[in-house]
């Protein structure tokens, strides 16, 4: 079995009042989560606690062994959360509109199943070079695809906060599934769009690479964000394969 150590922080950013974001790290079960809430005022940070509550009930059964039921366990948070989501808008209207986007990634023996809705993002550190494991399910995301805008403008785009994909906004739920294996010394990224969107790919790289503890890149990362600026709610969840 995979042994893995993880950290997590959120922070409220520079700019607003509440924080939508929540997550959950869990070596023991092997797993750890993210989530992003939206919806404005309560309803968004509703969305992502339902999320990672949902994640938390659904791996306190203890922890897995196979890739195949990891793969369940994931694709269960999303659908159980997804529908107490909706469930909960169905019984509060004034909260219509809420949802969340969510990261999800657990360990099998020797791989990963990382679950993927929205605009967070969850990226591997591997051999000195970061990579991106997610797309974003955004419309600025599907012009860059198109060719319409270069990905260079991304970040100032009216738009940019225009999501196509996110948990609890319809019943019939698409979650992007991503497999592979794990190596010792591997380290993964969740994140809100609160580090992504204020900090660039190689600046976050560059703490990564650095000798810090686990906790002080976390720490780094939020501290990045906030002296770009801290427009939004910042969480950043790492995890190293021992």
């Amino acid at each position: 079995m995979l042994k893995i150590t993880s950290f997590g922080k959120s922070d409220v950013g520079l700019k607003r009042s509440n924080n939508e974001d929540a997550f959950a790290v869990n070596p023991e079960q092997g797993f750890l989560a993210l989530a992003d809430g939206m919806g404005g005022e309560v309803a968004g940070e509703v969305a992502s606690q339902l999320f990672i509550e949902t994640a938390l009930e659904v791996f306190s059964r203890g922890r897995s062994v196979s890739e195949q039921e990891i793969l369940d366990r994931v694709q269960k948070t999303f659908q159980l959360s997804n529908e107490k989501i909706l469930n909960h808008v169905e019984q509060h209207p004034e909260h219509q509109g809420m949802g969340c986007t969510a990261e999800l990634v657990a360990f099998s023996e020797t791989n990963f199943v990382l679950g993927h809705v929205g605009d967070s993002r969850t990226y591997l550190y591997r051999g000195g070079q970061l990579r991106q494991l997610t797309k974003d399910h955004s419309f600025i995301q599907t012009q860059i695809d198109q060719g319409v805008i270069p990905q260079t403008e991304a970040k100032r785009h009216s738009l940019k906060h225009v999501i196509l994909r996110a948990v609890g906004i319809e019943e019939a739920l698409a979650v992007d599934l991503i497999r592979g294996k794990s190596v010792p010394g591997d380290l993964f990224l969740l994140c809100s769009d609160g580090l992504t969107d204020m900090v660039e790919d190689r600046s976050i790289q560059d703490i990564l690479l650095s000798p810090l503890l686990l906790h002080q890149k976390v720490e780094g990362l939020i501290d990045l964000s906030k002296s770009a600026g801290g427009q939004d709610n910042i969480t950043v969840v790492l995890c190293e394969v021992m």
